[in-house]
């Protein structure tokens, strides 16, 4: 069984220690994610989404839960006491995430990724089955893939959604979900991936992301959508998945552009409702597995996976 570190690692000047639950490490680990994916973004030729108020705070609050829920899987680096990299991973029943993994472009090239992704990892230990929402970072691609993650190209969908366009509600009633659904929730997470998602039902929802709930006969499942993002997505039958995103769509308010990402080839049932919707859709990142399928239906959170 894994052991978490009694103390922190030291190598020359650099420092590696758990991530506090505290408001300054949580400001330290956005910050240092922020910095790194902007140079992603531009190394790619685009440009990196801003960071709003909400959005920060969105951050910052799941920074500070994981470091509460699995501080043996939430790392950062110092150097010369000015963190530097961080890596937060969780673990729920026999499946381990990645939640982030980022490095300051200018202490890359160090060896300070791979000690952190090796300390994320190694809390992993005796999990079954692992899953990581990749970047497009080539290099992430590489750790990921030695590690010995399979790649799953993923695909994200973005734009104003063309509400007419999408078919009619076909009988199965959605509700609005809360608290008392999580042992629904759960129900549905062991199915579809293999591990509940447990207390990460109630950090989303203290977030303020609406829970969409559909619990039929056939089956169930379960929407999180946050403005106009879909931030997580499970069911039990490609039907149901498909009717919870649709009405996750016609809730955004109009004038607000849908985003649904990490869909990968096998998520056929989320590309026909987005195209459908008018969204544009592109290639990006991949969703990295050992040990699993590519769970479906299924969206996974990039944060709580």
């Amino acid at each position: 069984m894994w052991q978490r570190p009694r103390r922190a690692a030291r190598l020359g000047a650099m420092l590696l220690r758990p991530v506090r639950d505290s408001a300054s490490d949580a400001r330290a680990v956005r910050e240092i994610s922020a910095a790194a994916f902007a140079a992603m973004e531009e190394s790619l030729g685009g440009v990196a989404a801003p960071w709003t108020p909400a959005r920060i705070a969105a951050a910052e609050a799941k920074n500070r839960y994981l470091a509460a829920t699995d501080p043996g899987g939430c790392w950062i680096a110092e150097d010369g006491g000015e963190p530097v990299g961080t890596a937060l991973a969780l673990r729920r029943e026999g499946l381990w995430g990645l939640s982030l993994f980022a490095v300051l472009p200018a202490a890359q090239g160090r060896g300070i990724g791979r000690l952190l992704l090796d300390h994320a990892v190694a809390y992993g230990r005796g999990c079954l089955r692992g899953i990581i929402v990749a970047s497009p970072d080539p290099r992430a691609a590489r750790r990921y893939h030695a590690a010995g993650f399979q790649l799953h190209p993923t695909m994200v969908f973005a734009g104003q959604v063309d509400r007419a366009a999408l078919p009619a509600a076909d009988g199965i009633p959605v509700h609005l979900g809360a608290a008392s659904h999580q042992p629904l929730l759960d129900s549905v997470d062991r199915r579809v991936r293999g591990g509940a998602h447990g207390s990460d039902h109630e950090q989303l929802l203290r977030g303020g992301d609406e829970l969409l709930v559909v619990d039929t006969l056939a089956g169930s499942g379960y929407c999180y959508r946050r403005e106009g993002r879909i931030v997580l997505l499970a069911a039990t039958s490609r039907r149901l998945a498909a009717r919870l995103l649709t009405e996750a769509l016609l809730r955004i308010p109009v004038g607000t552009a849908a985003t649904v990402s990490n869909a990968t080839a096998e998520q056929d049932w989320a590309v026909e409702v987005c195209l459908a919707a008018g969204l544009a859709v592109r290639t990006r990142g991949y969703l990295a597995l050992r040990g699993m399928r590519p769970p479906a239906p299924y969206l996974p959170s990039g944060g709580y996976l």
